[in-house]
């Protein structure tokens, strides 16, 4: 089965994860997931695998496979997974859950899986690609960003070093662009105030507020040229 460049993958509470091929529109596989909904979804940095968050469970799958069955189980949560993502090179898979936890999830060339807890009351939170850095949110409106102590083998620090009131609700998404590099440092938020809102990372300021949702922005993406909300 050859994997293909472009890999677009959706899912919702159909219980159902779907792949698409992107230049021609078509399906070419569905896994089912019968244990919930499912929140997020999050493709490793080497496209091999896909990260799939529910209610409270998170699995990973095979991207290039034909079996339907998750190749790992993470049951840590006890509620509703928001988000999940993956360091750059995918060493590292953190989670954010409505039980008031994000937990970051590493694994060595020992074949050692470590589960770290980070007790927080958010919603949503992203690792920088590079894993320099954490950003969280919470049902305020609030971002808070956290530098990551200890070099890349062992993380039990957090350093705080911003704190951003970004909206009036809750924000539900965290993002930051691919691109992270002077002078395109940019972090979106998505918020129940129907907004999204466009932050320079150098300062924290807002470079724009994007508007014209009519309900709750639930997710955002950038690509190389654009954001997709």
């Amino acid at each position: 089965m050859a994997q293909p460049s472009v890999i677009l993958a959706e899912a919702g509470y159909d219980h159902t994860i779907r792949f698409w091929e992107a230049k021609s529109g078509r399906c070419y596989r569905t896994l089912q997931y019968p244990d919930s909904q499912i929140n997020r979804l999050e493709i490793t940095p080497d496209k091999h695998y896909v990260a799939a968050a529910g209610n409270p469970q998170i699995r990973l799958y095979e991207v290039n496979s034909t079996s339907p069955q998750p190749v790992i189980n993470y049951d840590s949560h006890t509620s509703n997974v928001m988000a999940v993502a993956f360091q750059c090179d995918g060493n590292w898979m953190y989670s954010g859950s409505e039980d008031g936890t994000k937990e970051l999830i590493s694994g060595d060339q020992n074949g050692n899986i470590r589960v770290w807890e980070l007790t927080s009351n958010s919603c949503s939170c992203k690792l920088v690609r590079d894993g320099s850095f954490v950003v969280d949110a919470n049902n305020h409106g609030m971002c808070y960003v956290w530098r990551l102590m200890g070099g890349m083998q062992i993380m039990t620090n957090f350093e705080p070093l911003h704190k951003l009131q970004a909206h009036d609700g809750y924000i539900l998404k965290c993002q930051l662009s691919p691109e992270f590099f002077e002078p395109h440092r940019y972090l979106a938020t998505t918020s129940s105030d129907h907004t999204v809102k466009i932050w320079n990372v150098d300062g924290f300021t807002l470079e724009k507020s994007l508007v014209g949702h009519r309900r709750w922005v639930w997710d955002c993406v950038f690509s190389s040229a654009y954001l997709i909300t």
